[in-house]
This record gives C-alpha cells, sequence and structure tokens, in this order.
C-alpha cells in the first residue's frame, strides 16, 4: 500500500509539472466582475496582447457583473485552480463587498492565489468651480460649525468614494450628508451642476473636468502628490493623517493554482506592466504600476481588508 500510495504521489507531481510546463495550452479567461468599459476591464483588456505575445497564448475577457463584483469574485474562486481563469479585480470583491453582503460564497483570505495589484490610483477631494470651499481647511470648517449638512455624492454605497469620505469624516470627528448614485455618471452630473458640494473620486475619473476648471480639487489621497496634479496637496501635507487611500486593480487566481504557472504568470504581468507603451498609457490614465509580488499583495490583501472592516463598523454602513 505504501508503495502504491508512494508511486500516485509521485505521478500527481509529475502531471502537475507536467501542466505547468504546457501552461497555456487552452484559452485563459480573464474573469472582470464588472460590466465593460469600466477601470478594471480595461486593465484586463490592456494586458491581453502582452500575457499572449510573453506566454505564447490565448487570453480573452469574460464579464460576469453584479452584487458589486462578488458574483463574479464567487465564480473566480469556484473555477478549477488549474490556470485558465483568472480573476482581474477592483479592491471592492475582496476587501469591502464582504462586510457589506451577508454571503457572498468565498472567503476573500481564503480562497484566493493572490498574484499582483497591478495598478493604484488615489482619490481626490473635489468641488464644483463655484463652490464656496477653496481649500480644504473651509471644508473643515464647514463640516464642525455645521456636523452632516455639506453633501458628499458617490457612485453608490460601499464605493471607494463613499468609504473615503466615510474615513475621512472619522479621522478629522466631523460629519457630512452621504448622498449615492448609481454609478459615477449620475453623480458627476450632480456635482458639475451644483446640485451637491463635494465628492472624494477617483483621480481618473474628475481628471479632464479639474483641468477643464470645471471642478475644484482640494487634496489628494495619494501618499506623494499626483503627477497629474502636481498643485494638489495631499491630505498628509494639510495635516489630515490616515487619509492615504488608493483605488487599486488586481490580478488574482482560485486556491491551488500551481506555484509554476503563477510564477509564469506574475512575471508576465509585470512585464507588461512595465512595457513602456502600456506604461504610459496607464499614467496618462491617472494610474500609478504597482506590479508587487503574491508575497506583498497577500500581506496588503489582509491589511486592506481589516482597515475597510473597521470604517464599514464604525460607520454602520450598509450595502442598502
Amino acid at each position: 500500500m505504501k508503495k502504491l500510495f508512494l508511486v500516485f504521489t509521485l505521478g500527481l507531481l509529475a502531471a502537475t509539472a507536467i501542466q505547468a510546463q504546457s501552461w497555456p495550452a487552452k484559452t485563459v479567461t480573464l474573469l472582470v466582475p464588472f460590466p465593460p468599459g469600466g477601470s478594471t476591464d480595461m486593465i484586463a483588456r490592456t494586458l491581453v496582447p502582452t500575457l499572449q505575445e510573453k506566454l505564447k497564448g490565448s487570453f480573452i475577457v469574460d464579464n460576469k457583473a453584479g452584487a458589486g463584483g462578488t458574483i463574479g469574485a464567487l465564480a473566480a474562486a469556484r473555477a478549477p485552480a488549474d490556470g485558465y481563469t483568472i480573476l482581474v479585480t477592483s479592491l471592492g470583491p475582496l476587501v469591502i463587498g464582504p462586510h457589506l453582503i451577508k454571503s457572498t460564497g468565498y472567503d476573500p483570505l481564503k480562497d484566493f492565489e493572490y498574484i499582483t495589484v497591478a495598478v493604484q490610483a488615489p482619490n481626490v477631494l473635489a468641488v464644483p468651480a463655484s463652490s464656496k470651499h477653496k481649500s480644504l481647511a473651509d471644508v473643515l470648517a464647514y463640516e464642525k460649525a455645521n456636523p452632516g449638512k455639506m453633501s458628499f455624492a458617490s457612485a453608490g454605497n460601499g464605493t471607494s468614494d463613499h468609504l473615503t469620505a466615510e474615513l475621512f469624516w472619522q479621522v478629522t470627528n466631523t460629519s457630512g450628508l452621504h448622498i449615492p448614485y448609481k454609478g459615477g455618471a449620475p453623480a458627476m452630473t450632480d456635482l458639475l451642476g451644483n446640485q451637491v458640494d463635494a465628492t472624494f473620486m477617483n483621480i481618473n475619473t474628475g481628471l479632464s473636468n479639474i483641468k477643464a476648471g470645471k471642478l475644484r480639487a482640494l487634496a489628494v489621497t495619494s501618499e506623494k502628490r499626483s503627477p497629474l496634479l502636481p498643485d494638489v496637496p495631499t491630505m498628509n501635507e494639510l495635516g489630515i493623517k490616515g487619509v492615504t487611500v488608493y483605488s487599486w486593480q488586481a490580478f488574482a487566481a482560485p486556491k491551488g493554482l500551481p506555484a509554476d504557472i503563477k510564477s509564469k504568470l506574475h512575471a508576465a504581468l509585470v512585464a507588461g506592466l512595465n512595457d513602456p507603451q502600456v506604461k504610459a498609457k496607464l499614467l496618462d490614465l491617472g494610474f500609478e504600476i504597482v506590479g508587487n509580488t503574491p508575497a506583498q499583495f497577500t500581506a496588503f490583501q489582509a491589511t486592506e481588508f481589516a482597515r475597510w472592516k473597521k470604517v464599514i463598523e464604525v460607520g454602520k454602513i450598509t450595502a442598502d
């Protein structure tokens, strides 16, 4: 029996090694848990040509949207761990959705192999150009004098812009009025129309209107000033510590992905992100290249998960 078990084990290891060496032998699906056209979808499609070139295989994008990205994330978690289903996601399904939805059907800390955070982008506190608030100090003074009255638009409950506002209020001991919209487009429309006072939008979402003079950027949530808005100070510079926030897009796979496949995929992704043409395109769109290691992503995932869990619990935030 021991000999049979040893033969079986060696055979299994050999088969795994052969699988890893031949991968990708068929089409690899990049599963995006959001509709086409968004930031996450764009990251996936931008990297498809490079992955095909580097790995000599076929890659396609499959959009499986719904429930804040958790439906697609669940499908990825349940897929075979053979390297033919790769999840391309934002932070939502990994560190926010699981705290807002009672049962996602997956454990974001245990059910995935974390490959790399591809890109990140800070948020920017913006107000209409005609706003009386000319600085972050103005906003803080108003909120302290008028608790819960200054309105902040977001793309919806539990989105990055919503949670950044909640974190800002918690850190500064102030309060505002959250106005959730069904997506970023209607939130932007009402902000430009002076129907709401402010928002913490992704920098790549608001960049064109800021540069056109339609919105005024008061602060960015990055560690350092953004090269896209070099005249806009960071929260840290303005004395607000603890509101360093990035939205991010990352690549993960079902738990149990063979180490060799994981290594090959990671190397190809990092090479693609640092390709001069790809890098320039992403930087122009407001993304910062990350391309960290699986170990770094794993640690980052745990930190982000705990951070947003606390913000959501303290703010008593729900998905509705």
